[in-house]
């Protein structure tokens, strides 16, 4: 199933009750948005009942949800609160917001465009329900020395949100960017994407283990689509590379922050740079992991969970309900034991039985699964 070709209410149970992870932090998995058209008989019934609402189905299975339309333009206030109203008989529930584009592809913001910004996130964070804000850059950012201002500046600004940023470029893979952001309470989201060229790897060591870079060696591709091997993310050639003693005290000082985050985009090598026009959008994101590609991630899941009050970890991989699979697969792994699966879903992912929590609504003429 993974390959690019394939693939009245009852009452909310929080999704990640009894988590295996350390007992004081708190671990929601989620994905990433909820309005998609193509999700439409796959995650959601094909007959919507009366007032229904994504949000409000989605946290029937999940404490988290993404909000990706605060990239695109600032949240509306009305809409944040609507949301929040919606997802409310979920006690656990919290979302997180991507911070608008603006500030981190386009080097000119205003304090008109920060207030616009926040009204949004405010009415989210009145009520409780602000679990994280991620500022995501894209792969052009390197880290420079006016890069590294730029962000610092960005921290300095949202310092009051529980920040957590995505930096894809491999040039950030650094000890001086660790201690920036342990400086400012801030989250290095730890991502898994198409490692292409210099993207920049998952970190596999758990904090404060005295490393920079990824576990091992991992896949690289080039951009025009032959591999390589490589052993670590180097720095930029721009601006040099930390030592490992300020790795491990950086380290302990990451630690410290409020919040850690984790995002999987899927691995769709042949789209994930293709800016070929008569390729959709969506198929970026048309992966369906394994549960095998699965298990590291939730191994990183709980070393985050060992070193920050709560974590996030956010499935991108949105194609027809995929990353909706994925997140189920990956709470499962987390609470080793079962969950609740949605109707749709378990339909189109016979895989999906394994871990459901009870039998279908409606039985089957064949065994699935």
């Amino acid at each position: 199933m993974k390959s690019a070709g394939q693939n009245s209410r009852a009452p909310v149970r929080p999704a990640t009750t009894q988590l295996r992870a350390t007992a004081s932090a708190e671990i929601r998995v989620g994905p990433a948005g909820w309005s998609y058209t193509d999700w439409a008989g796959y995650v959601y019934p094909t007959r919507r009942p009366k007032r229904f609402h994504e949000a409000t189905y989605l946290a029937q299975f999940f404490d988290t949800i993404e909000i990706n339309t605060s990239f695109y333009g600032p949240m509306r206030a009305d809409h944040a609160k609507l949301w929040v109203e919606r997802v409310s008989a979920n006690p656990r529930f919290l979302f997180t917001a991507k911070l608008w584009q603006k500030f981190t592809h386009d080097p000119v913001s205003t304090r008109e465009d920060e207030r616009a910004v926040r009204e949004g996130f405010d009415v989210l964070r009145a009520a409780g329900m602000l679990g994280a804000v991620l500022a995501q850059f894209p792969f052009s950012f390197h880290r420079t020395r006016e890069n590294m201002v730029g962000l610092t500046v960005l921290l300095q600004r949202f310092a009051d949100y529980p920040l957590a940023v995505e930096l894809r470029h491999a040039s950030w893979n650094d000890a001086e960017v660790f201690a920036l952001l342990s400086e400012h309470r801030t989250a290095f989201c730890n991502i898994d994407q198409p490692i292409i060229g210099r993207s920049i790897e998952p970190r596999d060591f758990p904090v404060g283990a005295g490393r920079v870079g990824g576990g091992g060696k991992i896949e690289r591709r080039r951009a025009g689509g032959a591999k390589d091997r490589g052993e670590e993310s180097v720095a930029d050639e721009e601006f040099g590379s930390g030592l490992p003693e300020e790795t491990r005290a950086t380290s302990e000082k990451f630690a410290l922050a409020p919040i850690g985050y984790i995002r999987l985009h899927g691995r769709r090598y042949d789209t994930w740079f293709n800016d070929d026009p008569a390729i959709p959008s969506f198929e970026r994101y048309n992966y369906l992991y394994s549960t095998e590609e699965l298990a590291p991630w939730a191994t990183r899941v709980r070393n985050e969970s060992a070193q920050a009050r709560k974590v996030f970890a956010v499935t991108n991989n949105h194609y027809l309900g995929k990353g909706v699979v994925n997140a189920l697969q990956l709470l499962s792994m987390l609470r080793g034991a079962k969950v609740r699966v949605p109707e749709p879903l378990r339909a189109k992912y016979p895989e999906l039985e394994k871990i459901a929590d009870l039998p279908p609504e409606r039985p089957t003429l064949f065994p699935m699964g």
